[in-house]
């Protein structure tokens, strides 16, 4: 009985040595695996989560990068036509910070017909242009937002009276004309306002008249004719003189929210015009 305990002894330390064995070779597999093989292991997970979002595509380029200059956008046979007895046959020019995207001119005149009465007329044009941009957009998309806005705006004139807005055919990418009525200073007042697009650029032309003294007030239909004369005219000078095919694709021009706007010069006459 006392011979076989040392036996046992042994028998039991053999035994435990597989087991020691088997220890440091599961300890050996798990560093193996966080090693080159881990890493590379790794570095094939985190290139496979990164991704590159799609570029946007280039925005058309503007069709217009320049502008006319707006005094003599209209023949100066078509002003004396419109504005007799102008007080300035040239046009008085609007304050603009950049003339390449925003520029204006108006005339106005009393035409004193002694016993007769006198005639007032007043005349304004105004330009803007949009240049295209990357985050903006293109600036024909520009334009016809703005487009847009001017006969909203026209339509809700104050004071207006009897508002009727239409499709101008034949002027531009598209026109509309808005016609109204207006009593200011005791005198009856017939405007017509036509709103233009063409490429990238808004063409905004007034035109209104009154009668003093006793005078007839002007028929609307004869307003609204001249209007459109002369914004053809407008709209043609752009396509004439503006720079017309350009490879501008981002421009800092033309940004309507940024450039400060040219304002419309001030009526000049005895008395105010329907347009204030």
């Amino acid at each position: 009985m006392h011979r076989s305990a040392p036996r046992l002894s042994r028998i039991l330390a053999c035994a435990a040595v597989p087991l020691m064995l088997v220890a440091v070779g599961c300890s050996s597999d798990s560093g193996s695996g966080s090693g080159a093989e881990g890493k590379k292991n790794a570095g094939s997970s985190s290139s496979g989560t990164g991704s590159t979002e799609p570029s946007k595509p280039a925005v058309e380029p503007a069709k217009f990068t320049d502008l006319p200059d707006a005094c003599t956008s209209i023949a100066k046979k078509t002003v004396a036509e419109l504005v007799p007895e102008a007080k300035k046959k040239g046009g008085t020019a609007g304050r603009s910070s950049d003339l390449s995207v925003r520029g204006s001119c108006s005339w106005n005149g009393l035409d004193d017909k002694g016993v007769k009465g006198s005639q007032y007329r007043w005349l304004d044009v105004a330009f803007t242009r949009f240049g295209s941009d990357q985050s903006l957009g293109s600036g024909a998309a520009r334009a016809t937002e703005d487009y847009t806005k001017q006969i909203a705006k026209e339509k809700a004139s104050e004071g207006a009276q009897k508002v009727a807005a239409a499709a101008a055919t034949g002027i531009g990418d598209e026109a509309t004309a808005i016609t109204y009525g207006l009593n200011k200073t005791d005198e009856d007042f017939e405007n017509a306002t036509v709103v233009a697009r063409t490429g990238n650029v808004v063409v905004t032309l007034t035109y209104n008249g009154a009668g003093y003294a006793g005078a007839k007030t002007p028929s609307a239909a004869d307003i609204l004719k001249d209007a459109q004369k002369a914004a053809k005219e407008a709209v043609a000078a752009v396509g004439a003189t503006a720079g017309s095919g350009s490879a501008e694709a981002t421009p800092p021009a033309g940004d309507a929210k940024k450039t400060p706007s040219a304002g419309k010069t001030a009526k000049a006459g005895p008395k105010a015009t329907a347009k204030s």
